[in-house]
C-alpha cells in the first residue's frame, strides 16, 4: 500500500512538472511576442529541466533495485549494506533537489526589471545545472554500484 501511495504521489508529481512545463510554453509564446531580450536565456533553463527531468524516473528505478537488494540479501556485510544505504540517500537528495528547484522556479512576469530578470535566470540556470549534474551522478555511481555487487 506504502508502494502504491508512493507511486501515485510521483505520478502527481510529474503531473504537475509537466502542466508546468506547458505554462511555461505559453509564456513563452507571450514573450516572444514582446521581443523580450532574456527569451533564449529561459528557454536554455527550460531546456535542461526537460532533458533531466525525464530522467527523474532513473532515480526511481535505481533505488527501487538497490532496496530490493537490501532486503533481499541476507548474507551482505555491513560495508555493502552501509554503501547501499548511502547510494539511496544520494539518489533521494536528486530527487529533492529536482522537486525543490521546480516548486520554486517562476516565470517572469512581464512587468520585472530586464536586470532583474537576467539576473534571476542566471543564478536559475546554475541552480539547475547542479540540479543535473547531481541528478546524472547519482543514477551513474547507483548503476555502477548495482553493477558492482
Amino acid at each position: 500500500m506504502k508502494t502504491l501511495r508512493r507511486l501515485l504521489f510521483l505520478l502527481f508529481l510529474f503531473f504537475v512538472a509537466c502542466a508546468k512545463s506547458g505554462n511555461h510554453e505559453e509564456h513563452q509564446h507571450e514573450s516572444e511576442n514582446d521581443d523580450n531580450p532574456n527569451q533564449a536565456l529561459y528557454e536554455q533553463v527550460m531546456d535542461i529541466h526537460d532533458e533531466v527531468m525525464p530522467r527523474l524516473e532513473d532515480i526511481y528505478q535505481q533505488k527501487k533495485e538497490l532496496k530490493d537488494r537490501l532486503a533481499n540479501t541476507l548474507d551482505m556485510g555491513a560495508d555493502a549494506k552501509q554503501e547501499l544505504e548511502l547510494m539511496i540517500i544520494q539518489l533521494d537528495s536528486a530527487d529533492h533537489e529536482m522537486m525543490n528547484w521546480m516548486h520554486h522556479f517562476q516565470p517572469l512576469p512581464d512587468s520585472i526589471d530586464e536586470e532583474k530578470a537576467r539576473a534571476y535566470l542566471e543564478s536559475e540556470m546554475e541552480r539547475i545545472k547542479e540540479v543535473k549534474a547531481l541528478m546524472l551522478e547519482s543514477i551513474d555511481r547507483a548503476k555502477k554500484l548495482a553493477a558492482k555487487q
